[in-house]
């Protein structure tokens, strides 16, 4: 456990050996894990690997009539889940048989399928929660649990894959907690035992509210609404300038992903320009606060609607209709095939460790003769790289054409 104190605020941050005991705590839990999606997913699996008795709830078809599995169902199946044992589709039953009914839902999805579970909750039951929505906007979910059971919640600050990744890795994410109601008295111990049995590296605590406005306003800004945003600008700026598509994906995504926002990761903002050119630094220090001063009103907008929860109501209303799935996958296809992603997929198949052409260190020849013997074959070894490349730029400009006739 960590205390400390920045503009004023203390904030005190849990680390997993603060609940060493946490598989104990959770011995007794039965867990229903309604819901297959990223979330669903990567928290089922790393309870189970926990030794944590779970069990997962999906419906196995989105359209029946026609034959549509839910892919979530699949999933589960190739996980291991047995149907009818440790994957159930009816929700209901898996709710009554659960000491802890972890939501993992879409927002959408929970508001549908809230009615179908609320009167089969158990008295002591916790009622898990990875994100404030339908209990911050119940007015519009029509979430409102009832008094006999516990409701708690733990966010991981990432998306499901990335917290498998890191759990099966032996690390962890970062996550926040809450407790909005605490009938059994063993809340806040519950909430703390399941987020290190998920997966969290460490947590700090917040609330429901805060965790709701927080997520959606950083989900549509800087995490991805905005960084798109930006991508988009500054690589068609480019190519209407005169440089190449890979040149301007190089510039504006690749450099970005590759190298130095994971210096920022490491160390911060002032160790990624202290390991750039004395150029770059003087360009970045005095061009951001231009940056700041454009985008902070379209921020100032943003959480105004969240907060106002016109937000809100636009999730539920569009996810909510029965064709979202096909028209979430055709906005999704149109950034797949707009030419700065087309391009960018060429780019990461150039990259050495997907090439195979990564560097290696042979021993060295230990005679001359061997030196000029082998020779001829580090010449012949020298043009595979050319041919590569030439057959990469034809595949940019076939494809790069390709997504133009399709934007046509």
């Amino acid at each position: 456990m960590k205390t400390f104190e920045i503009g004023g605020v203390k904030e005190t941050v849990y680390e997993r050996k603060d609940i060493p005991n946490f598989k104990q705590l959770l011995k007794s839990e039965t867990v229903a894990v309604l819901g297959y999606g990223p979330q669903g997913r990567a928290q089922s699996l790393n309870l189970r690997d926990n030794g944590v008795k779970v069990f997962v709830c999906s419906r196995k078809y989105i359209d029946e009539a026609k034959g549509i599995k839910d892919p979530g169902y699949t999933n589960a199946v190739a996980d291991g889940w047995v149907p009818g044992e440790t994957l159930l589709e009816d929700l209901p039953t898996g709710v009554r048989n659960a000491t802890v009914v972890m939501f993992l839902l879409s927002d959408a999805g929970q508001k549908a399928c809230w009615p179908q579970i609320k009167d089969h909750l158990r008295e002591g039951a916790a009622l898990y929660f990875s994100h404030g929505f339908s209990i911050v906007y119940r007015d519009l979910t029509g979430v409102v649990p009832p008094k006999y059971v516990d409701v708690i919640m733990v966010a991981p600050k990432g998306s499901g894959t990335t917290l498998r990744r890191l759990y099966v890795a032996g690390s962890g994410i970062n996550c926040s907690f809450a407790v909005e109601q605490n009938y059994t008295g063993r809340a806040r111990e519950r909430c703390m035992a399941l987020g290190v049995g998920i997966g969290c590296g460490y947590m700090f605590e917040t609330t429901f509210k805060q965790e709701v406005f927080s997520d959606l306003t950083g989900e549509r800004g800087v995490l991805m609404g905005a960084i798109y945003g930006l991508f988009r600008a500054q690589y068609d700026l480019f190519r209407e300038r005169g440089h190449s598509p890979a040149e301007a994906f190089n510039e504006t995504v690749e450099e970005a992903t590759q190298s130095l926002y994971p210096l920022v990761g490491e160390n911060g903002m002032d160790w990624m320009y202290r390991n750039c050119s004395a150029t770059a630094q003087r360009g970045a220090l005095d061009w951001y606060k231009k940056f700041e001063q454009a985008v902070r009103p379209v921020f100032e907008e943003l959480y105004e609607k969240v907060a106002s929860a016109e937000e809100t109501k636009r999730v539920l209303e569009f996810n909510s209709q029965a064709d979202y799935l096909e028209k979430l996958n055709q906005e999704l296809t149109q950034i797949a095939n707009d030419e700065m992603w087309l391009v960018g997929k060429i780019v990461r198949e150039l990259r050495p460790e997907r090439s195979g052409q990564g560097v290696t260190f042979a021993k060295a020849a230990p005679k001359k003769a061997a030196a000029k013997k082998a020779a001829p074959k580090k010449a012949k070894a020298a043009k595979k790289p050319l041919k590569a490349a030439k057959k990469v730029a034809k595949k940019v400009a076939k494809k790069v054409a390709k997504g133009k006739k399709a934007r046509k």
